[in-house]
């Protein structure tokens, strides 16, 4: 297969990001991709550790004269979010991407890149690769799943690490150095619904051209939620066009935004032509309100046929679109200590149809445990309200900052030696899952960091191939002045 990245390449590590790159990697498919770490483990005598949940640990011992400072841990995760747009036909499960370069970035053709975070190990895959560099023992500690409720770092035995420095490259931003981040967990909803028969003209109703983005990083941006936004279009309209609903999807993933969705509805043949023009005035009328925050929004209504169709009961029809409006989503408090942080929100990242409810699963992060908490049993009480239910999985801590910090202090001096300016200590309201693994890991020091990336989680995103080089350069000097 021809190698693309083979004229950027830098210490090998385009080489093996674009190897992870070939092999398909999306969240819950981690065999191969992890089988992969492992034979790189095997060919050059090195021992590691893969678990039943398929976590990777490769040990790399200290270099000469280094024995007695304390080990790096370099950490990422394996997974990658599987986005695409409409008009592909990328197959995650089966299909390499396809790599381009453009204007000094990487993409995918179409797709998720999953640099976030394929370029995390293959930073580390590089580390491992180095010859005459100076070091601490060396674990690299690639998990799995973090894109679905970090189930890999919930599952690692932490007795299986016994370095002290941990460096997680989970992150997008050259310059910024991650000192904490939010907690987060994910809250399932159902709401049963009723159908009959019902005869009349069916239409396609769609709305695309959103931002979108990463439910974390991109949530404080005031882009719009697809889902909400179409049940909101929906419902303007049936205030005059009585239509239910036939079915309704948007989203594939609860910590992504979603920027599309879709539903078919059908009304009475008699109300056809004002259902259209009803449609026509309220999407100009949302296009005239979203004109700065969503600028490339486009609603669409096709007519497919007339026929007869087991639909949603008026009732349900108006259940649906009502839930859809009331669910809290987007940032919900922000930050009282750092500017322009928000410290809680969620995120509506999947809805569907089914035969007999509605199926909704939400992201929700929070720097505070308890008000975390406080959003799920908001959905608890209003699917209640509407008789379903809602079920909280996959909770996690957040990484809380650590006043004192070596490593920082190592990580800040690197950086000032580097550049010749200060790098940025911030929080993030993403998660990451380095409170998960200080939870496992008595007296780790963390920091996260990593290269420039832009619009992770969208088919719009890319890493920037100069950035990338000096992280790398970063990561190796850190590693190189630890001394104690």
């Amino acid at each position: 297969m021809e190698r693309v990245l083979e004229n950027i390449d830098y210490r090998n590590i385009f080489k093996y990001f674009e190897e992870i790159c070939n092999i398909p990697h999306g969240s819950g498919n981690n065999k191969k991709i992890s089988d992969y770490l492992v034979r790189f483990a095997v060919d050059r005598g090195l021992e590691y550790y893969q678990d039943e949940a398929l976590n990777v640990i490769i040990y790399k011992p200290a270099s000469e004269g280094m024995e007695d400072v304390p080990g790096v841990i370099i950490q990422g995760h394996m997974d990658m979010v599987c986005e695409k747009d409409s008009d592909s036909n990328h197959n995650f499960e089966e299909d390499p991407l396809e790599l381009i370069i453009e204007d000094g970035w990487i993409k995918a053709n179409k797709t998720t890149l999953g640099a976030d975070d394929g370029i995390g190990v293959a930073y580390a895959l590089a580390i491992l690769d180095e010859k005459n560099m100076k070091h601490p023992a060396i674990e690299v500690l690639i998990t799995t799943d973090e894109e679905t409720g970090m189930d890999g770092a919930e599952a690692l035995d932490g007795s299986k690490i016994k370095g002290k420095y941990l460096m997680n490259l989970d992150s997008e931003d050259e310059g910024v150095i991650l000192s904490s981040c939010a907690g987060g967990l994910r809250t399932d909803c159902t709401m049963p619904v009723e159908r009959q028969m019902y005869k009349g003209t069916t239409f396609n109703v769609g709305i695309s051209g959103l931002k979108g983005g990463h439910s974390g990083t991109e949530i404080v941006n005031n882009g719009k939620n697809a889902t909400i936004e179409l049940a909101r279009i929906l419902y303007m309209c049936r205030k005059e066009a009585d239509f239910v609903l036939f079915d309704m999807n948007g989203g594939q993933k609860d910590n992504v935004i979603p920027n599309t969705a879709n539903a078919r509805i059908v009304v009475a043949d008699n109300e056809a032509n004002k259902l259209e023009k009803l449609f026509r005035e309220c999407a100009s009328q949302l296009k005239a309100e979203y004109r700065s925050c969503e600028p490339d929004v486009e609603y669409t209504l096709v007519k497919l046929k007339e026929d007869n169709q087991l639909a949603l009961t008026s009732c349900a029809t108006d259940k649906v679109l009502r839930i859809l409006q009331l669910v809290p989503n987007g940032v919900q408090v922000m930050s009282s200590l750092v500017d322009g942080l928000p410290e809680s929100s969620l995120n509506l990242g999947i809805m569907k149809l089914t035969d007999d409810k509605l199926v909704t699963s939400h992201s929700v992060r929070s720097s505070v445990n308890e008000y975390k908490r406080y959003i799920n049993e908001k959905l608890v009480m209003l699917y209640e309200q509407f008789g379903g239910n809602a079920v909280m999985r996959s909770e996690y801590p957040a990484w809380e900052y650590k006043e004192d910090s070596y490593l920082r202090e190592v990580c800040m001096n690197v950086f000032k030696n580097m550049y010749g300016r200060n790098a940025r200590i911030e929080a993030i309201h993403a998660g990451l899952e380095c409170g998960i693994l200080a939870g496992k890991i008595e007296g780790l020091d963390i920091v996260s960091f990593g290269p420039d990336m832009r619009d992770i989680h969208t088919s719009r995103e890319r890493l920037n191939i100069e950035s990338t080089k000096r992280v790398y350069d970063y990561i190796k000097n850190i590693i190189e002045s630890i001394e104690r």
